[in-house]
């Protein structure tokens, strides 16, 4: 299976194109070399600073939704990293010493200063990261420094900053990582890759509030009855995910994404890939389920590959975008079919809004 799943993005190898995404199963040099034993192709380090003194992280700072008794959404409050930057490095020499086919991914976050940025990322490159992913887009942390989402948000800081960190990257590839907190997510990404991206990420966690306990009307997660909205991801973003990695990819051809949001198996690793992702990662899912979920999801991904008779994992790539247009095109198409659907809304009379509504559902492949 290796060369079926094998990826080269922006002349980088991966063994597989599942990557553990940033955050907690990325937290320290223990946890990522257990990824690497379980066979994830690379890992996208937890997010760190130069100076991690200022990160007060909190417990609890997760909250999940339930639906019939199984998680579908998760929330977390979680800050960057609160290990120093001289610790990630050393983390960062000893993996690529003893796990040199792995991929590692240093996720960094700073304030908008030229001089830190820069400081940053020379201290990574040296340590011998494979590639810089800048953090523009954790949608809660410290935004009272413009970090993160707040710093994303703004597409001349996000231009700005990429340059500032491409002038400094030398020939490691930059991915900038963007908010999907934003009304055209195109917008930063296109600022981004006009300062030198070599690649995008998308997304990252969406702005939310997990659920509210009516018994103390107490939101989740709180401390000492105190909360703040956070970030949700898992299966409930995906739809949103897959949309919002599908205009980059329809904006950017040229430009290699990462998805991120809600990939739990085979399938739905594939419907990033046909969306336009070239590498794939996942930071929820192996919160809940453990790293041996990679098994699954080598082993689903390519059977999918198998029964379309594909020799390798990039021939799903972007295989979907052929088959999107507009509302109008849709509207043409259909009145230029012998089809007899009635989508007029004067059909909805009722109690018979349930019916129309089943009879309206892409219920087969068309």
């Amino acid at each position: 299976m290796s060369k079926l799943l094998e990826v080269y993005s922006n002349g980088v190898r991966f063994e597989n194109p599942f990557l553990v995404g940033s955050g907690p199963p990325s937290t320290n040099a223990k946890v990522v070399a257990r990824s690497f034993e379980a066979g994830w192709g690379g890992s996208v380090l937890k997010t760190f600073s130069l100076d991690h003194t200022q990160v007060r992280n909190i417990a609890p700072r997760y909250g999940k939704l339930n639906e019939d008794g199984k998680c579908i959404g998760f929330t977390n409050n979680e800050l960057i990293s609160d290990i120093s930057c001289d610790e990630w490095l050393q983390y960062i020499r000893d993996l690529k010493k003893s796990y040199p086919d792995k991929v590692i991914v240093a996720s960094i976050m700073e304030e908008p200063n030229q001089a830190r940025w820069q400081e940053l990322t020379d201290k990574v490159v040296r340590a011998g990261a494979d590639i810089i992913e800048l953090n523009l887009s954790c949608p809660h942390g410290m935004p009272e420094r413009k970090m993160g989402g707040a710093m994303g948000q703004d597409p001349e800081i996000v231009k700005q900053v990429t340059s500032w960190v491409k002038d400094a990257s030398g020939s490691v590839p930059v991915w900038a990582k963007m908010t999907p907190n934003i009304t055209d997510i195109c917008d930063p990404a296109r600022a981004a890759i006009d300062a030198g991206a070599d690649g995008l990420v998308a997304i990252n966690t969406i702005l939310s509030l997990s659920n509210i306990d009516m018994k103390t009307f107490k939101p989740n997660p709180n401390v000492k009855g105190v909360s703040a909205f956070g970030g949700y991801s898992y299966k409930a973003v995906r739809p949103i995910a897959l949309r919002m990695v599908g205009e980059l990819a329809m904006a950017f051809p040229k430009t290699p994404i990462s998805g991120v949001g809600g990939i739990v198996d085979g399938h739905s690793a594939a419907e990033f890939l046909c969306m336009g992702s070239e590498t794939l990662q996942v930071c929820t899912g192996i919160m809940l389920d453990g790293f041996k979920m990679i098994d699954k999801l080598k082993a689903e991904l390519g059977s999918i590959l198998s029964d379309h008779g594909m020799n390798n994992v990039m021939e799903l790539k972007g295989k979907s975008l052929e088959y999107f247009g507009t509302m109008a095109e849709m509207a043409d198409r259909l009145e230029a079919s012998k089809l007899k659907t009635k989508a007029h809304t004067g059909n909805f009379a009722g109690d018979n809004i349930v019916e129309i509504s089943k009879n309206l559902s892409n219920t087969e492949n068309n």
